[in-house]
């Protein structure tokens, strides 16, 4: 992780380093989804499964972090990191609810839903005073109206769990990203470290208390998806996302939020053999038109702003 971030700090904003930044965020954020499938399938239970993720690469991070001179937070921060911590734990891209859910949805289905996120932040956004463009209301209603139609007949419908699930993952991560706005927060890799120490923390927590036992001899596909969500997940992709931040126009650090289940699906459809309706793939069609809109508005609005939040998307 040190080396990929120092190295795309020194980078050019050039196409050739944009351009990889872009393939770590779309491809890497796409895949987990399908490696978090895999996970599961191997035999990992999905909270321990996700809170030993979280830990292990948040520690990488922090300890990398500390050895480059960067400030540990504050105890001030760390009450604010562990709030986000909870949100992290409910919350989008492959974390939390979305591995529990994926123990009922495909992989494709799942990425689908959390692609609404962009618009609950937007009306999170509107809700606390926040004066949205006529572009961003009318990119919040084709939105909503792409989720109304995914949750009421595609396979979601026949899976309850799966589909309370996916419904407050979006929404908490988007409230947590509203809300950590205006905190005292360390520098954007320090909060990513901080909230995945105290996210990974409460998902194993709250694991072993629901009764979730480590397998005594998980598959190595398992194993391996696992550390592929560690290292390119939590690490590569999160440092590529700071880079792009800070370097190109905010509609293009922020495309992974369309990009991402496109790319979720295919993956599903070639590597696992899933299968999705046209039911299904016209209402992504209508949430990612909506999420379109909504960030191409808000990019015109301000400047760019790192996300504390470590997985916009998985």
């Amino acid at each position: 992780m040190s080396s990929f971030a120092s190295t795309a700090a020194r980078a050019a904003p050039g196409g050739i380093a944009v351009a990889l930044a872009l393939a770590a965020v779309y491809i890497v954020w796409g895949s987990t989804y399908l490696g978090i499938r895999f996970a599961l399938e191997g035999g990992w239970p999905p909270l321990l499964m996700a809170g030993g993720r979280f830990v292990i690469a948040g520690t990488l991070m922090f300890a990398v972090l500390r050895l480059r001179g960067e400030a540990a937070p504050t105890r001030a921060q760390w009450g604010s990191l562990a709030v986000m911590g909870l949100m992290l734990m409910l919350m989008g891209l492959g974390n939390g609810l979305v591995t529990v859910a994926e123990q009922w949805v495909s992989s494709g289905l799942a990425a689908i839903s959390v692609a609404s996120m962009p618009l609950w932040m937007g009306l999170f956004a509107t809700l606390r005073g926040e004066r949205p463009q006529r572009e961003e209301w009318l990119g919040l209603v084709i939105g909503f109206v792409g989720v109304l139609w995914l949750n009421a007949g595609s396979a979601l419908s026949a899976t309850p769990q799966g589909l309370l699930a996916l419904l407050i993952a979006p929404i908490a991560w988007a409230f947590g990203s509203v809300w950590s706005r205006g905190r005292d927060l360390p520098s954007p890799f320090m909060s990513a470290a901080g909230q995945m120490l105290c996210g990974g923390g409460l998902m194993l927590i709250t694991g072993v208390l629901l009764g979730e036992r480590m397998p005594a001899s998980p598959s190595l596909k398992g194993t391996l998806a696992v550390a592929y969500l560690v290292v390119f997940g939590s690490i590569v992709a999160f440092s590529a996302y700071i880079w792009l931040l800070r370097h190109v126009r905010p509609a293009l650090a922020s495309s992974y939020a369309y990009v991402n289940p496109p790319v979720a699906v295919l993956f599903g459809a070639l590597l696992a053999g899933e299968r999705f309706s046209l039911h299904a793939l016209g209402a992504m069609a209508v949430i990612l038109a909506g999420v379109v809109m909504v960030t191409l508005a808000r990019s015109r609005q301000r400047p760019p702003a790192v996300e504390p939040a470590t997985e916009p998307a998985a």
